[in-house]
Order: structure tokens, then C-alpha cells, then sequence
């Protein structure tokens, strides 16, 4: 008997009951999409070369000419705070959508779509969110949330030919009704139920289901002409224990017979279109079911699969935006508010602030259009796509957040000229949908990146499945050996593999030893803990955080090597840093929790060297702020999507920045001298150019005020000091 037998025999009883249970839902989600380099460095060997080999996406003419024609004429009919006050789009910019196929970006020519890349349409929704975020909701829902990407590879011909023309041009408007009020994160159990039936329909027989549904929390349900939904298909006819079929979508034309748009919700009172939908004796033609009766049951697959697509664009998109924008709005207020006699972006307080978001910024995009080339190039990274969501969600929330610190009193009070109040409100939505965060840190990064991403994890849990002592065994040596080897590289040496840009070589070796450590540290958990570290989420979400804290920090190296700028190495290497910083820390959390003081005792002798990896120093920091304050150069690359809106605070900052441009020299001293004598015009004069001077004082003023309102108390004064004088 050979070795592998042996060892898979007196292994199988105990990683039978090791390993967690998984239904064939769970299955589907955790194998859904492909593998790149998050791999590479979830098995402790990145190869810098395969990163390298990615080049940065480059948008065709077609795109460009779109970008800087089609965006930029839309930004400029958005208001925010007009729209944020309607609650709706104006009916001009809901016309202009439709016509310039908005909606149809990812749908292919030849349907009358835009046949847009996965960059270009990233880019389109940043552009747009910079501006207002409703309408940039409005334009990624039909374009990656929206049944056309199932229809553009499940579909039949037919459903294809009838529905993505009319998509793209917007005839159709979509929405897709998956959430359940009882099946929210645990999408996979909703309770709508759809059961096998036939119609009598135009005096023809039709099989299709019967389908009661409740769904709530769908995007541009109130607005759809068509519904996308996911049920449970139920076959009554057969054998008690298989009549369950799956999760099965289909398209309901709005109206059917049965089917109910519910009364809108209004997520944080949000300006984008989202309700409930909802049926009872929905009858569901197999015509409508996507792809027709071959894919009943197929659905849970199809949206897995989808959304390892679509989770790594647009709501990154959004996260990207946010963090653009608060880096554009904190760094330029804080060079025309001035307190205390300088301009608060020299305060070290706010300057950290700036340095901060800027780091985050650098990170989490290079991570986002890295993705997204790879997309590009065919493949679906699921366990990347999530590491994306959660990131770039998180660093959106921060940097507004953040960014409301610096604004101080003008943050919070509502009106036209508020910087990023709308934002701040919206801010917590893209944490919630497409999986909350909670959930993806634990279950989908560092779950699925345990069963996809691991070289050997995968190969036993199917060894397992089949009772194959052969394969187990086999599994279990190449694992140990994987161990042995990473501990190695933990301990001694772990080399650099492949080329990397000789600048940021120091940077690359530290990430290839973390990514062995990390790897190692994995292993040691799971091998302690087995199936029990499925619940254990505080756990999980750690190895999840730091997997993702390293995939950021490669996807600078690669981002400095494609973009060959030298201007940007002290933001590339401070944002290394500060990821690589937070992965080490996550691993001495991970190792201070493990329910094994031999491991916590152990732990040093391989964590070696995470000693080193603490916060950037203030003095780094500070050198940051004041280059993003003194070059407008640096924030123009960090920030390419910021647009010009209708009107607004945005625009009034642009405007003030714009025109500080020609008096540079004098700006410092043209705020102090203003705020001594509060004349504009007299400030101006003492310039040496007045008339840019005055430009520059009237734009500035604009950004420093607030809106105001008459209040109810003030307006009624009047009218009861008439009716006192009246009586007299």
C-alpha cells in the first residue's frame, strides 16, 4: 500500500469531521469565478513577474471620445443638492441617459449597446459619482446589477434578441429582486417559491411556475420595466425530498398579471429610485425563465458568477469616487480657509488627515484598475472582486468622514454649498448592498479565498467528498510540504520572485515575506481549528483583512511600474507601507486570539520582521500633505475623475482653486490680509494683479459660506406682530 493511501486512511475519519458541512449553494458561491494573484500571495509565492505582466487597460477612441464628451456634458447638468431636494433625476437627465445609451455600456455592438471594457465603464460611474451619486446609482445598476450580464451569457437567443436592444437604448429600464425581507446576507435561502405548473395561454398550453414572491431593497425597482427575479422552483409531482429544483431567474415584464411595485423606500433618503416588489400568483412562463427550462435551478450559479464580475466595478466606483472627491475637497479647502492666521491645510492635524486619505486613495484605486485590467483580460476574480467592495466601500466612508472632520461647521449644514453632505448620507448604503461588509470580510475573502486561492485546501475537501484515501493523502503531503516551505521563507528567507520596479524592490521583498507569513499563519488556523474557524468570524475576517491589506499593497508596485511616474514614489511607498502596516498588525491580532498559547508563545519565531512594519512616521506623513498642498499635479493624478457639476460648492472650490492658480504667491497673504480688513476689493488692490486677486477673494468667499434658510419662527414674526398692532 502505497504512502498517500496510507496517510488518506488514518486522515479520512478525521478531516471527514473537520472539515465544515457545505450545501450545494454555499459550493456554488465559494467556486464561482477564477483565481490571479490574490492567489499567488494567499500560498505564500507571489509572483511579481505574473503581476508585471498585466498591463494598465487603456481606453479605446470610442471610449475616450465618450468620457470627455458624453460624461462630461452629463456632469454638467447635475446638481446635487437640487437633485438630493427632488428626490428624482430631472427629466432632461433621465432623457440624456437614454439616449446616450447609458444604460447599455456593457452590452455589445451588435445589440445596439456601447461595448464598453470593464475600465471604461468604471471610470464612467466615477466620473459621474464625483458629481452626484444618485445618478451614477442610476446609470451601474442596469450596467452590472441589471439582468444584461446574465442575458449576455445565460440567455437564449430569442430573450437576447427581444431584450438587450431595448435595454440599451433604454425602452427598458431593469431591476433585479433578489433580497428577501427573511433572506438578506443569506441571499441563498430565500423563501419566494415558484411551483411548476401549466397555463392555458392564448389557447396553447405553457409549462412555467407559479411564483409568490416578496422582495424589498431593489435599486430602480420604482421606475423598472422589467423585473429580474430569483426564486426557488419547486416541482410538487415528483418524490417527497426532490422536488426542490433551485434558485431560478427569470424577466417579468412590468405590467404582469399578479406582480406589485411596491411604495419606494429611500435609503438615507437618497435621490435614487429603490422599493419593493412583490407578487402573488405570478404566473412565469419557461419562455421567461433566462436561458429557458435548460437553466432552472441553475440561478444561484448565474448570479455567483455575475457578481464576481460586476462586485469588483461599480461600487469600487463609488469607493473611489468618495475618496477622490474628499481628498479634492479637504486638500483645496484647506488651502483657502484660513484660521489663526494660516491656512488649516498647514495645521499638522489636518495635513494627517490629507496625507491619510491620499495613501488610502493610491492603494485602494491602484488595487481597483489592477482589477479591472484583469477582468479585461477574461478573467472573474471572485475573491478579488470581494477584497475591492470591502476596501474601497471602507476607504469611501472614511475619506468623507474624514473629510467632514476638516470642514468642521460648514460640513453640517445643509444646502447647495455644502462640500460633501450628500456624500456622508450616502456613504453607508455602499456598505450595505452586494453582501454587507461584515459578511464578505470572513465569508467570501478569506472563506472562498481558503477553498480557491489555497494550492492544496481544495483537493482535499473533494478528496473528502468522494472518499478517495488516494487523493486525500496525496493532498495532505503536498499541504505539509506547503507548510514546511512557507515556514522557511517565514523564518530565513523568502525570496523575491520575478521583476519589479528597482525603486520599490525594498518594498516588494517585504510584501513577498508577509505573504509567506500570511500564508503559514493561515494554515496553522485552519489546522487548528478546522470547520470551527467558519464561525469563529472575528478570526476569519482578520486572515480576510490582511489577504486584502496585501493585494492592495502589490497592486501599488504595479500601479507605480505601469504608470512610470518618479513624482509619485514617496505616495507609492508611504501606501505600501501603511497596507503592509495593517496586514502585520492583523496577523499579532490573529495570533493573540488563537485558543492555543503554544501557537501565541511560537508565534515571534516566524513573525519575524513585522517588528519593522509600523505607522509611517509624522515626519512622512507631514512631507506628504505639504507636496499634495504645493503641487496640483499630485492631486490631479490621485484624483482624474473629479468633474465640474451644474453648480455648488464643488464647482465653487474648483472655481477658487482655478483662479489661486494665478496669484499663487499671494494667496497666504491675501487671506490674512482679508480676514484683517474684510474688504474684497481693498485686499485685491494691494496685488500684484488685482483683478486676478479679486477673482481669486470672491471665489474663496464662496467656498467658505454657508447656505441659510428662513425658519419657520422668523417668517410667522411678522404676521403676529401685525395681528398684535392690528387688535391695539
Amino acid at each position: 500500500m502505497g504512502l498517500h493511501r496510507v496517510v488518506g486512511r488514518l486522515a479520512m475519519a478525521l478531516f471527514a469531521k473537520a472539515l465544515p458541512a457545505m450545501g450545494e449553494t454555499e459550493r456554488a458561491a465559494l467556486e464561482a469565478g477564477t483565481v490571479g494573484f490574490e492567489g499567488d500571495l494567499f500560498s505564500g509565492r507571489p509572483d511579481f513577474d505574473a503581476l508585471m505582466r498585466r498591463g494598465r487597460a487603456s481606453p479605446t477612441e470610442a471610449e475616450r471620445h465618450f468620457i470627455e464628451h458624453e460624461v462630461r456634458a452629463l456632469c454638467a447638468m447635475l446638481d446635487d443638492h437640487a437633485i438630493d431636494e427632488a428626490r428624482d433625476l430631472p427629466p432632461e437627465v433621465w432623457h440624456y441617459l437614454r439616449k446616450h445609451r447609458f444604460f447599455g455600456m456593457i452590452i455589445p455592438r451588435e445589440h445596439g449597446g456601447l461595448g464598453f471594457s470593464h475600465a471604461a465603464h468604471a471610470e464612467v460611474v466615477a466620473k459621474i459619482a464625483t458629481v452626484n451619486i444618485a445618478c451614477a446609482v442610476t446609470v451601474m445598476v442596469p450596467n452590472s446589477l441589471g439582468p444584461a450580464e446574465l442575458l449576455l451569457r445565460y440567455g437564449t437567443e430569442a430573450q437576447q434578441q427581444h431584450y438587450l436592444p431595448r435595454l440599451a437604448d433604454g425602452r427598458e429600464l431593469p431591476c433585479f429582486a433578489l433580497t428577501s425581507p427573511y433572506a438578506g446576507s443569506d441571499a441563498a435561502s430565500i423563501p419566494d417559491r415558484g411551483v411548476l405548473t401549466e397555463r392555458i395561454v392564448d389557447g396553447r398550453s405553457v409549462r412555467g411556475f407559479l411564483v409568490r414572491f416578496d422582495k424589498r431593497y431593489i435599486t430602480l425597482a420604482p421606475v423598472a420595466t422589467v423585473v429580474g427575479l430569483a426564486f426557488q422552483a419547486v416541482d410538487e409531482t415528483r418524490p417527497e425530498g426532490e422536488q426542490d429544483l433551485g434558485i431560478t431567474c427569470a424577466l417579468l415584464p412590468v405590467p404582469t398579471p399578479g406582480l406589485q411595485i411596491g411604495r419606494r423606500h429611500r435609503p438615507m433618503d437618497s435621490a435614487f429610485m429603490n422599493g419593493p416588489v412583490r407578487g402573488e400568483e405570478v404566473f412565469v412562463p419557461m419562455d421567461w425563465v433566462i436561458g429557458g427550462e435548460a437553466q432552472v435551478g441553475q440561478g444561484w450559479r448565474m448570479l455567483m458568477e455575475c457578481l464576481a464580475e460586476g462586485r469588483a466595478i461599480s461600487l469600487p466606483a463609488l469607493g473611489a469616487a468618495m475618496q477622490q472627491t474628499a481628498l479634492f475637497v479637504v486638500n483645496g479647502y484647506g488651502q483657502v480657509r484660513e484660521q489663526f492666521g494660516l491656512p488649516i491645510g498647514k495645521f499638522h492635524a489636518i495635513a494627517a488627515i490629507t496625507a491619510g486619505i491620499a495613501t488610502r486613495l493610491y492603494a485602494t484605486d491602484a488595487a481597483r484598475r489592477y482589477t479591472a485590467a484583469a477582468l479585461d483580460a477574461g478573467e472573474r476574480p471572485s475573491v478579488a472582486s470581494a477584497i475591492l467592495k470591502v476596501q474601497l466601500t471602507e476607504a469611501g466612508r472614511r475619506a468623507v468622514i474624514d473629510g467632514m472632520d476638516v470642514l468642521g461647521g460648514k460640513g453640517i449644514v445643509a444646502g447647495p454649498k455644502n462640500l460633501l453632505g450628500v456624500a456622508y448620507r450616502h456613504a453607508p448604503i455602499s456598505i450595505t448592498v452586494e453582501g454587507a461588509n461584515l459578511l464578505s470580510r470572513a465569508l467570501i475573502i478569506f472563506g472562498q479565498g481558503a477553498t480557491r486561492c489555497h494550492p492544496h485546501v481544495r483537493d482535499e475537501m473533494a478528496a473528502v467528498a468522494q472518499h478517495d484515501e488516494a487523493a486525500l493523502g496525496r493532498a495532505l503531503l503536498g499541504h505539509a510540504g506547503h507548510v514546511v516551505r512557507n515556514l522557511w521563507r517565514s523564518v530565513v528567507h523568502a525570496p523575491l520572485r520575478g521583476r519589479v520596479p528597482q525603486a520599490l524592490t525594498p518594498e516588494a521583498r517585504r510584501i513577498a515575506k508577509l505573504s509567506a507569513q500570511y500564508a503559514l499563519s493561515a494554515d496553522l488556523a485552519m489546522g487548528l481549528l478546522g470547520g470551527q474557524l467558519k464561525r469563529m468570524e472575528l478570526l476569519s475576517a482578520r486572515l480576510g483583512d490582511a489577504l486584502s491589506h496585501l493585494y492592495l499593497a502589490a497592486a501599488c508596485v504595479w500601479r507605480y511600474d505601469t504608470e512610470g511616474d518618479p513624482a509619485m514614489l514617496p505616495l507609492a511607498r508611504a501606501a505600501i507601507h501603511e497596507q503592509l502596516h495593517h496586514a502585520a498588525s492583523l496577523l499579532r491580532d490573529l495570533y493573540a486570539n488563537l485558543p492555543s498559547g503554544a501557537l501565541r508563545r511560537l508565534s515571534p519565531l516566524w513573525l519575524r520582521g513585522l517588528g519593522g512594519l509600523g505607522p509611517l512616521r509624522d515626519q512622512e506623513v507631514l512631507a506628504l500633505a505639504e507636496a499634495l498642498r504645493t503641487q496640483p499635479a499630485l492631486v490631479r493624478r490621485l484624483c482624474p475623475d473629479v468633474s465640474r457639476p451644474k453648480s455648488g460648492g464643488l464647482l465653487d472650490l474648483m472655481e477658487a482653486l482655478d483662479a489661486a492658480q494665478s496669484v499663487s504667491h499671494e494667496v497666504d497673504d491675501l487671506n490674512r490680509a482679508l480676514r484683517r480688513t474684510g474688504s474684497l476689493e481693498a485686499v485685491a488692490r494691494r496685488s500684484r494683479r488685482p483683478a486676478a486677486a479679486l477673482a481669486y477673494l470672491r471665489a474663496a468667499e464662496r467656498v467658505i459660506a454657508v447656505d441659510d434658510v428662513e425658519s419657520g419662527a422668523s417668517a410667522a414674526r411678522p404676521r403676529l406682530l401685525r395681528w398684535i398692532l392690528g387688535r391695539g
